[in-house]
Order: C-alpha cells, then sequence, then structure tokens
C-alpha cells in the first residue's frame, strides 16, 4: 500500500506543476509541460521502485497471488481510492492543457490503470508478490470511477477520500504497521478510513441555497489486525500483559467539504484545493461496528 500512496504524490506533483504554470498560455508549451513531466517522473518511479522495492525479493516465473482476504479488505480499497486519483488528476491536467474530453479519458482517465498494471506485471514475477486479480479489479473500479462520472456528468459528484487516525495496534507490530507515525499513516490499516464523499448540491437541477462546498460522506474501515489474515501474533505489553483483537469493520457517516467547489480567483489557492481534496477533513462521525453505533471525531 506504502507504493500505492506514494503514486498518488507523483501525478498530484505532475497536474500541480502543470496548472501552476498558467502563464504558458499555449496549448502547445501546455502539452510539452505536461508530457515531458509525466514520462520523467513516471520513468523515474519505476527506477526508484525497481530498486527500492523489488530488488528485496528474488525473481521468479510469473505466478498469481490471491491476496483477497487479507486486511479485510482495507488494501483493496487502497487500490480503488488510487486509481481514481490518478484518473481524476491526470483527466484534469490534460483538460488544461487543451486536449478534447476525448483524449481525457482514454489517456489521462486510463493512465493510472496502465501504470498500475505495469506494477502488478512486476510484482507477476517477484518471489515476494505475485499477480492479484483482486488489486487488478480494485484498480479497474477506482478508474471507472473516475472516467465513467466525467463521461456521465463531466465533473466527480462523488469522491473517493482518504482520512487516518493513530492507533495502538502499530507497538506490537511496527515493522508491519509502521514504527513512526508518519509509516503508520501508510502501513497500518486499523487507523486508515476511506469515504465516499457525495456532493447533495450537484445532484439538485434546481437552483438551491444549499452549500456547494458541503458533501456528505460514507466511510468504511476494519480495526483489530496485527495480521493479514488472522492475529496469530502474541500482542504483549512490558508488563507481560497479553491481549487478544477482535477483528471488525466499520462503517461511518459524516460531513466533509469539497474544496474544487469553493470559489475563488486564486491560481495557487486552487492548486492548493485540488492538492488537500484526496483527505476527508476531521468531523465528527457515527460509526456503526460490532452491533454498536458510536461517536467518534477524526
Amino acid at each position: 500500500m506504502l507504493r500505492f500512496k506514494f503514486f498518488i504524490l507523483i501525478f498530484l506533483g505532475i497536474s500541480q506543476f502543470a496548472l501552476a504554470s498558467d502563464s504558458l498560455s499555449v496549448f502547445k508549451k501546455r502539452k510539452i509541460i505536461l508530457g515531458t513531466s509525466t514520462i520523467a517522473l513516471t520513468s523515474g518511479s519505476l527506477v526508484y521502485l525497481n530498486q527500492a522495492w523489488f530488488q528485496q525479493y528474488n525473481s521468479s516465473k510469473f505466478h498469481f497471488f490471491n491476496d483477497n482476504d487479507e486486511w479485510l479488505q482495507m488494501d483493496k480499497c487502497g487500490h480503488t481510492f488510487t486509481n481514481y486519483q490518478v484518473s481524476r488528476v491526470m483527466m484534469q491536467a490534460m483538460d488544461w492543457a487543451g486536449y478534447s474530453t476525448k483524449k481525457q479519458i482514454l489517456i489521462g482517465g486510463l493512465s493510472g490503470f496502465t501504470y498500475m498494471t505495469a506494477i502488478e506485471v512486476m510484482d507477476g514475477y517477484s518471489a515476494g508478490w505475485g499477480f492479484s486479480w483482486g488489486d487488478m479489479s480494485a484498480n479497474a473500479l477506482g478508474t471507472g470511477m473516475a472516467v465513467g462520472q466525467k463521461l456521465l456528468w463531466k465533473e466527480q459528484r462523488i469522491q473517493l477520500k482518504f482520512s487516518f487516525y493513530p492507533t495502538n495496534y502499530a507497538k506490537y507490530r511496527p515493522n508491519l504497521l509502521g514504527d513512526e507515525i508518519y509509516m503508520q499513516v501508510l502501513k497500518d490499516y486499523n487507523g486508515q478510513i476511506y469515504w465516499l464523499s457525495v456532493n447533495p448540491s450537484s445532484f439538485i437541477k434546481k437552483e438551491n441555497k444549499f452549500p456547494k462546498w458541503i458533501n456528505v460522506a460514507f466511510g468504511y474501515g476494519a480495526n483489530g489486525m496485527i495480521g493479514a489474515r488472522y492475529n496469530n501474533v502474541l500482542a504483549e505489553d512490558e508488563d507481560g500483559t497479553t491481549h487478544y483483537f477482535n477483528r471488525y469493520r466499520q462503517a461511518y457517516f459524516s460531513l466533509d467539504v469539497d474544496f474544487t467547489r469553493i470559489k475563488t480567483k486564486s491560481k495557487l489557492l486552487k492548486s492548493v484545493f485540488t492538492c488537500i481534496n484526496v483527505i476527508k477533513i476531521p468531523f465528527p462521525n457515527l460509526e456503526v461496528s460490532e452491533g454498536k453505533l458510536k461517536f467518534n471525531y477524526y
């Protein structure tokens, strides 16, 4: 999962570099900027990934790996989220560069899926991993959400977002779940929540006074996981107290902000709003889990 959130930063960087270069008024120059930056960052990231990740494991014959039952499918949510964001951002960047809607969809919209497919093939040749049809399905779902809304509404009315809160589980498996907070954000699935953030005003045809930047959000999370499939590692405190953690799913309801619908004439703010719009803002929320209704603020 760490790899895929890294890729979001790459493609966000591409789009924001492009959007910030608005002084280049000619579409031809914008296309050159977008094309060269995309090629450079994409090829560079693949080289980096091969050196930093895949070389840790022996290579093998191409093989498949079924990881659909791991982490209560939180990792699959991560794949969906990543592909959605890459497709959304690249379509926006290509729109800025003056490409037609058709090319935005065929090239920008499918760029994330194509990129992740290459990564999945690399996984297939790695002894430590394998080609996962579950990952590919999640990738396709994320791309489909972005492209489908572009075709249907020419805008993203339902967005995928991410939030995180610190948990106590990482201290029992720091190598797996992260020993520092910045690593736990990427690796500790217990603290991750993936949200469907829906913009109600965009579905109301008549002019209305409902704030256009207010969203309602439906989230999914999971808890009690100190292993991918099972909690088969002893969780023990320094004083010798042992713990058994029950693995369970969580459903959330909350409010959110669509920063891209906040009106501003500042090109810098527009770029900032595009970047931070991948994050679900902290807000009081209702959680349903283990047959109980809970109230949280994160």
